[in-house]
């Protein structure tokens, strides 16, 4: 039967009534702002005498003082305060966002003093401060921008910061780090493309506010001077007339209204439409002095974990004590056990990865000849360790395609040029038997389902043929037909390549069909190793632990056609 596979689809704009709205009164702004100064600046500027005019025929918004025509000097000085405002929001952006995103990615006291920083600021109005920094610098249009701009930093700052913070934290940036991809790339690439919507949000709103500050530092005296003007001098020049000809302040404020409601219109439409789907770092292990152990290294070991203890900096709470193993070249060791026993964090001790707030030591810790306690090149870590966590929904990044975001490891850690990383990537795709390899290069992670996902981290994990790969529950997401797929995928890839799996898991019927030695953990420590899959039941097992695990899981009996 010959099977056709849909071409991904495009990825297109998701028009809504607010966007919709945003644009057209955007456009209506941008025509007058371009066009009215050609045809109404004479008009704007002529004087004469019919002075202080109300409503009347050729001037619907009456006359100033000195009878220039409000309808038109309202028109013309919208390209002046539109261009100051987008001159702030976009000074005030640019180092607001880096700020922000800075602060994450910087080592953990400059950190804290960056994030006290920004709260400083922040507890100040923005107005209260806009006006101080430009009276500092003096009048004049060039200055309230600037007092603007920095008045806005702090904004864009603090919600880029927060924003920073749980995006810091997931695998797909510890992943980058561990590759050693630069601060700046890590930020371009992956921090600012999954803060977009916000961020989209809050430079329309700093623009509406930019616009009301500057024509409120305007209105005072501190903004433009004449012979130029805005909707801020319009408002001031007309204020002594609120009582006599309303009229004359009825242009510069609905002016600004319309402005400030069209920016708002098109950030919140544009969020909504770039929705795709509507802090851990690496960290060295210190070694312990205490050098004593019973731990029996094969010839053949490839990892060899001794001591391994994890425990809270703040509170010094021990979470891994005293946890030692080895694994052999080829083999594929299990680690079982209840939530919170302290699997994931002996394997990310192991990866040289580990949780911001925590700390590690080991009396010996080797992959190889290679001594992991000491300072190991990130890009040899990169090439001999595969990484396969529990969630590919968290461990991919939703704005990039998977062509984009796997092939990072193969460009920078194996020389490779973007040709031929795509050509060894779509070779991987077809190693665990992905359908349309090519296409789903230039699909996004929420194009596909779980195991597809989950297929795309395998591939990526194996791509540079690591020695060890260490898979943190990558079935525990997925259906039972899934999970045996990805589990038949693991086994062949240990049996025709000799990779060594470190294969983490609370299933034990999932263990018991895929490993050849199983450790059981409980409370941060290993309890019972069984090295013969027969004894991984009630009857053959030691520890009453292990007797429990074992006892509450359900045993089904399904063939093994791997085997067969």
């Amino acid at each position: 039967m010959n099977a056709t596979v849909a071409r991904p689809q495009t990825r297109r704009v998701r028009w809504n009534g607010t966007l919709i709205a945003g644009i057209v009164m955007f456009a209506i702004v941008a025509l007058v702002a371009i066009f009215a100064p050609f045809f109404y600046t004479d008009q704007a500027a002529e004087l004469t005498g019919n002075s202080n005019l109300g409503t009347v025929a050729g001037h619907p918004l009456g006359t100033d003082a000195l009878g220039r025509d409000m309808l038109a000097r309202t028109l013309v000085a919208t390209r002046t305060t539109v261009l100051m405002a987008l001159a702030a929001t976009s000074l005030a952006a640019v180092v607001g966002i880096g700020f922000g995103i800075g602060v994450w990615l910087a080592p953990r006291r400059i950190r804290n003093l960056g994030l006290r920083l920004i709260e400083f600021f922040i507890s100040y109005p923005g107005l209260l401060l806009a006006i101080i920094v430009a009276a500092i610098l003096g009048q004049g249009a060039v200055t309230a921008v600037i007092a603007v701009a920095i008045a806005s930093i702090a904004g864009f700052a603090r919600l880029t910061a927060n924003l920073a913070s749980g995006i810091a934290a997931r695998q797909y940036v510890t992943t980058a780090r561990l590759l050693g991809v630069p601060g700046p790339r890590i930020a371009i690439r992956h921090v600012l493309p999954n803060m977009a919507e916000p961020m989209l949000i809050i430079t329309a709103q700093a623009f509406a506010g930019a616009l009301v500050e500057i024509s409120g530092l305007s209105f005072v005296g501190l903004g433009t001077q004449a012979p130029y003007y805005d909707y801020g001098t319009l408002l001031s020049d007309s204020l002594s007339k609120i009582m006599t000809n309303p009229i004359l302040l009825v242009g510069p404020a609905v002016a600004i209204i319309f402005v400030s409601m069209a920016a708002l219109f098109v950030g919140d439409g544009l969020a909504a439409a770039a929705n795709p789907r509507s802090n851990a770092k690496q960290a060295r292990v210190s070694a312990r002095s205490d050098k004593s152990t019973s731990l029996e290294v094969p010839q053949d070991a490839l990892l060899v974990a001794d001591g391994i203890h994890v425990s809270h900096i703040e509170s010094g709470r021990e979470i891994v004590s005293d946890v030692s193993f080895t694994i052999r070249r080829g083999e594929i060791v299990g680690i079982v056990g209840e939530s919170g026993s302290g699997k994931s964090l002996t394997a990310s001790v192991a990866s040289c990865l580990l949780q911001d707030g925590l700390h590690a030591s080991a009396r010996r810790l080797t992959l190889g000849e290679t001594d992991l306690l000491g300072r190991v090149p990130q890009p040899e870590l990169a090439s001999r360790i595969g990484l396969v966590y529990q969630d590919p929904g968290t461990a991919l990044n939703p704005a990039l395609t998977l062509g984009s975001q796997l092939t990072d490891v193969l460009r920078t850690r194996m020389g490779m040029r973007r040709r031929e990383a795509r050509n060894a990537l779509v070779a991987a795709f077809k190693d665990v038997l992905m359908p349309d390899p090519e296409g789903r290069l230039r699909q996004n992670p929420h194009e596909l389902s779980g195991g597809m996902n989950q297929r795309a981290m395998i591939a990526s994990a194996m791509s540079v043929e690591p020695e060890l790969l260490i898979a943190d529950e990558p079935t525990t997401a997925l259906d039972v037909t899934v999970q045996r797929e990805v589990l038949a995928l693991i086994h062949r890839l240990n049996s025709e390549r000799g990779t060594a799996v470190l294969f983490i898991s609370h299933d034990l019927g999932v263990v018991r069909r895929l490993c050849d030695r199983v450790l059981v953990m409980q409370r941060g420590q290993i309890v019972e190793e069984i090295s013969s899959m027969e004894n991984l039941t009630v009857e053959g097992a030691q520890h009453p632990y292990t007797r429990q695990l074992l006892a509450a899981t359900p045993v089904v009996s399904v063939a093994n056609e791997e085997q067969q």
